[in-house]
């Protein structure tokens, strides 16, 4: 499943679409950007990449600054596409083909020669996480500022990632997740990022609306979008990092191995449950194969989850993944009451872990309270 993409916004004209830097080009969007915004979303709709094009060259044009085209042009057409798959009005496909669409139109803005007084940043995506556009917004957002920036992509590897830290030594490391599965990862990439000697922000819907989880996975520090990280680039170096240490420091409730536990038997639960499933309610020996599928994958998103939680140790993160979930399933005419069962069978396997029912405690009452 995939879910609603970073929030960023910024203002409008600059007379030099090349010019960055400057106070007009961060002011607040006014609302020049939004009739730019629906005349790209249409284009974005009907697939027509040229049309696409041709509007943010035309928004170029008639003076929109080149980050307003992109934080609230571009970005809030993607914010649209997330929301809308949600809701189930548009298709996977149509989601992917958006993004595809809003991936290429960024290649046509400007993109200014590194400024002298500025540093060199590197942005990625950690491990394992593949929305790579909120990444590329602050990337495209920085070398607009006039940084240096080494643009890594999508799901890359701590390994490879601390290699070319060590090959370019960059001023910072921005970081990106926006699943919070994903936040074990996270962690990982920021300590051995910290290790070598780089400071560390990241962003992005993982971390929390407000950075609780940047804070307590260690970060350097945390922006909410694209235009918060320039800005606090632009507001002096990012503060070295600590001695070297190891990750459980951060996180002492780690010490009760529930999340080891659990994280290496993953594979079991999500069988265990479809089988129990499977034996429960007969109407699943009706189910096409296409919907088997779909129904073990929602247990293993369930079960992903509730891993990714152990690690941090927080039910706001699951309630939140199981409350929208049901949203989805229902936009879907998709019972939601397949989210209560799958949280009882998997309290069935986890008896002896009391940090995991807490979480399914918790799960549950959050649906309850669903309409």
């Amino acid at each position: 499943m995939t879910g609603p993409l970073i929030d960023d916004t910024d203002d409008h004209a600059a007379p030099d679409r090349r010019a960055t830097g400057t106070r007009t080009a961060r002011r607040r969007d006014d609302g020049t950007a939004a009739p730019w915004a629906d005349r790209l979303w249409t284009a974005v709709r009907a697939g027509d990449e040229y049309a696409a094009v041709d509007t943010v060259t035309a928004a170029l044009d008639t003076g929109l600054a080149p980050e307003a085209v992109l934080l609230d042009v571009i970005g809030a057409v993607q914010r649209k596409v997330g929301v809308e798959w949600a809701a189930n009005r548009i298709s996977v496909s149509d989601e992917h083909a958006a993004t595809a669409i809003n991936d290429r139109v960024i290649a046509t803005l400007p993109r200014p020669s590194p400024a002298a007084d500025r540093g060199r940043i590197t942005v990625a995506c950690v491990d394992q996480e593949w929305h790579a556009l909120p990444a590329r917004l602050v990337a495209e957002t920085l070398r607009l500022r006039g940084w240096r920036v080494d643009y890594l992509g999508a799901q890359v590897p701590t390994a490879h990632l601390i290699s070319h830290i060590h090959r370019t030594g960059p001023d910072a490391a921005c970081l990106s997740s926006s699943l919070p599965t994903r936040l074990p990862l996270a962690h990982t990439a920021i300590t051995a990022v910290q290790a070598a000697g780089t400071p560390v922000m990241v962003g992005g819907l993982a971390f929390g609306a407000d950075g609780r989880y940047a804070r307590m996975l260690g970060a350097d520090a945390w922006a909410p979008d694209a235009r918060a990280a320039a800005d606090r680039l632009a507001a002096g170096p990012l503060p070295q990092p600590t001695p070297a240490h190891q990750k459980a420091d951060d996180l002492r409730h780690l010490a009760d191995q529930e999340y080891t536990m659990v994280a290496k038997s993953t594979t079991r639960l999500v069988r265990d449950s479809f089988r129990s499933m499977e034996q429960r309610f007969p109407a699943m020996q009706d189910y096409t194969d296409e919907q088997r599928e779909r129904t073990a994958e929602d247990l293993a998103h369930i079960v992903d989850f509730l891993t990714a939680v152990l690690y941090v140790d927080s039910d706001d993160v699951f309630t939140a993944f199981l409350t929208w979930t049901a949203e989805v399933l229902t936009a879907r005419a998709v019972p939601a009451r397949f989210l209560l069962s799958g949280l009882d069978l998997l309290e069935e396997q986890l008896r002896d872990f009391p940090r995991a029912r807490r979480l399914l405690d918790a799960g549950r009452a959050a649906l309850a309270s669903c309409p």
